[in-house]
């Protein structure tokens, strides 16, 4: 991918302040690493009367396949080929725009203290892109760039030359060329037109997206004519976010029009309310559970088993002391979702190290799932039907056999103080059972007692002394010296005792 930004100027203002405003020194290659290859910074020429600064990034082809893992466009599972047979190396689209915030932050927020005068006054800029997507034509380029300012030459690029009767191919040659625009200004609008014309991302677009759109789009976004198209394109076509955008944008908009702040006008909501506080959710205070039993255990390399869409994953990697962390799921759909909420897509290789996401199932034992520190079944057993259960209990505490396994479940009798819960009912539609707390703990004494561990039981969430918790957590541990067998008897039997008499 390549992208070249060239400037004139004078003896008084030299074109090679070109290189302060940048931050990049004319006189010398300079290179750097990206999550997805090498961006090279160089000067094809550099005098006071012209100045170009080209951008080349070299697509690492293999670290795009690997670390996409088979998501955004040409990497869906049915699509294997297409890791192969695509336009990543060579097309302009969203890894050059972060290649181009990456290398050029400063400039891209306007910041020199070289020459601000420079920065801050609009220079005469020509920007050239030889290889650009355009869904939507040369006609939508225009439509894009030209009410910013910008004087648009988009060249269809031939399917083939040889062949004329075949047509234009979706590529143009983007020529843009202004003298009322600011280096920033230029390299903001770059920053989120190109994915847009490209109309696709190599990575998950989530919420902290619509953060940068509106850092990126300051100023110009609200008021653009294709403002919808942006939005929706620079978010994927994600509604959700889209609408949140807009939301946004149209507070900008109304702020402008009144010459006002945008916190004068979004003032609907009393700050009082705002700082109300609000209850921890009962998933949360699980997943803080869990993770206190964790580090109580000593645990470094932990398994979660049943990990759905990621939850407790992303909390266990924000401890260094898990140096490995293993999520286990039957659903293909769940680990996809899990891949994308935990970005791993663009993970540092230090943090992508640690974790790894595994389809799985329970019922049948993994000889991938033997020698960790611990294992977590949170919300697990319950989606089993009961007659699985023995397979289960037999594929962890049997076959994998982790030092510490912690189970959380829901507690029945706390059901009565679900307001919104009709009689009767299970919290989840995919709930098999549901245990009282005497069952849950016979259960797990029973089990600690065939496979040679020590069980003991805590309360999640609001302890209730007529119901109990509304989450019950059994924490099971394995101790292998001989001498802690009798112990380990002795405390199964205390168990079964205390399940009976509760």
């Amino acid at each position: 991918m390549f992208l070249t930004i060239s400037t004139s100027g004078t003896a008084a203002q030299p074109a090679t302040d070109l290189g302060f405003l940048l931050h990049k020194h004319p006189g010398r290659a300079q290179r750097f690493s990206t999550s997805y290859g090498t961006a090279h910074v160089f000067y094809p020429q550099a005098d006071a009367d012209h100045c170009t600064a080209a951008l080349l990034l070299e697509v690492d082809t293999v670290a795009l396949v690997r670390r996409g893992k088979g998501k955004g466009r040409g990497g869906a599972p049915d699509a294997a080929l297409a890791q192969y047979v695509n336009d990543r190396p060579y097309a302009a689209s969203s890894l050059l725009a972060v290649a181009l915030s990456t290398v050029f932050s400063s400039a891209l927020r306007g910041v020199c203290t070289a020459r601000p005068e420079r920065a801050a006054a609009p220079l005469p800029l020509r920007v050239e892109v030889p290889a650009l997507p355009a869904r939507g034509g040369p006609d939508l380029v225009r439509g894009l760039f030209e009410p910013l300012g910008w004087t648009v030459t988009a060249e269809p690029v031939a399917l083939d030359t040889e062949f004329p009767q075949w047509g234009d191919s979706r590529y143009v040659r983007l020529v843009l060329e202004s003298e009322r625009l600011t280096l920033a200004e230029a390299l903001r609008h770059l920053y989120v037109l190109l994915p847009v014309l490209d109309d696709a991302k190599h990575y998950w677009v989530s919420s902290d997206e619509v953060d940068k759109l509106l850092r990126a789009g300051e100023g110009w976004l609200s008021t653009h004519p294709e403002q919808k198209l942006i939005t929706s394109r620079y978010l994927s076509r994600r509604w959700s976010l889209t609408r949140q955008a807009m939301e946004q944008l149209e507070m900008v908009r109304l702020a402008e029009t009144d010459d006002s702040e945008v916190e004068s006008i979004d003032n609907a909501v009393e700050e009082e309310a705002e700082t109300e506080e609000r209850p921890t959710p009962l998933a949360a205070q699980r997943r803080e559970a869990i993770l206190a039993a964790l580090r109580e255990s000593g645990a470094a390399r932990v398994l979660d088993l049943g990990c759905g869409q990621g939850e407790l994953v992303r909390e266990l990697l924000k401890d260094v002391r898990f140096t490995e962390i293993v999520g286990v799921d039957v659903s293909v759909r769940a680990l996809t979702i899990a891949c994308r909420r935990l970005k791993l897509d663009r993970m540092g290789e230090r943090q992508a190290a640690r974790v790894e996401l595994v389809q799985g199932s329970l019922a049948y034992t993994d000889n991938r799932l033997k020698g960790y520190d611990a294992a977590v079944l949170s919300e697990v057993i319950e989606h089993l039907d009961l007659p699985r259960l023995p397979a289960l209990e037999y594929s962890v505490f049997g076959h994998a056999r982790p030092r510490t396994v912690l189970v959380t479940t829901p507690n029945v009798e706390y059901n009565v103080r679900w307001e919104t819960l009709p009689a009767g009912h299970v919290r989840h539609g995919d709930h098999r059972f549901e245990w009282t707390r005497e069952e849950f703990r016979a259960w797990a004494a029973a089990v600690a007692e065939r496979h040679g561990y020590e069980v003991g039981f805590r309360p999640v969430g609001p302890d209730d002394p007529e119901v109990g918790p509304p989450t019950q957590m059994a924490v099971f541990h394995r101790d292998d010296h001989p001498e802690k067998h009798t112990e380990h008897t002795e405390h199964v039997g205390n168990t079964e005792k205390e399940a009976k008499a509760a």
